[in-house]
């Protein structure tokens, strides 16, 4: 992997510490720890399977790399809430943060995730059952612990542990009750979908939605 040379860097606020050792693209981008480099240029939407692994063992933070203490802050949607369930390893809050308000698609509802060869067009490289849909929300979910188990297809999950704090955004700024809410009612269709092909999973579904409710905003 190589730093790409930039005359100024793209954000809307200044990086955290800990980030601010990270690569910078050809276009001014800052580059996550985890993102996978091909060709010498950094693939945004793919993750670099070592660092994976790495994340998992060494405790490391996916977006800048560094070891974690004692809280760990997931980035994901309201689906992963309520099966609390993520393909990616937790952050730094505060990476967590910036991230949520700075990146292109988490912090834009209309983004839309781009699939091809590249990083697999039927999505079967991805663990889990992968929603392909830009929520419009971003929860951040802060824990002390996590999980590991397999999907069933021989690929990695994690199960998010009780969470200490739940937070959530919509267009780099604090989520409103109805701006989760309607993520919810447009994203669990999905979920219904996959419960009904399991034995006994529609009532777990049932059950985790509402144990996932005190965490919707007042």
């Amino acid at each position: 992997m190589k730093e790409c040379p930039v005359k100024q860097l793209k954000t809307i606020e200044p990086l955290p510490p800990r980030m601010q050792p990270l690569a910078v693209d050809e276009r001014g981008y800052v580059v996550p720890w985890f993102v996978d480099w091909i060709d010498g240029k950094p693939e945004f939407r793919a993750m670099d399977g070592k660092k994976f692994v790495r994340a998992i063992r060494e405790k490391l933070c996916w977006v800048c790399g560094q070891r974690m203490g004692r809280l760990m802050t997931f980035v994901a949607g309201p689906m992963c809430g309520i099966n609390r369930t993520s393909s990616e390893p937790p952050s730094h809050k505060e990476c967590a943060e910036w991230s949520t308000r700075n990146c292109p698609f988490l912090s834009n509802p209309q983004a839309i995730r781009r699939v091809d060869e590249v990083i697999g067009a039927d999505m079967s490289n991805c663990a889990g059952n992968a929603l392909t849909r830009n929520p419009g929300v971003v929860m951040l979910w802060t824990t002390k612990d996590y999980s590991i188990f397999n999907d069933g297809k021989d690929k990695p999950l994690l199960h998010m542990g009780e969470p200490v704090s739940v937070e959530w955004y919509a267009l780099g700024k604090s989520a409103s009750r109805e701006q989760v809410i309607a993520s919810i009612e447009s994203g669990i269709p999905a979920l219904i979908t996959i419960a009904q092909q399991q034995n006994g999973a529609m009532q777990a579904l049932t059950e985790m939605r509402q144990r996932f409710e005190k965490f919707i905003p007042a």
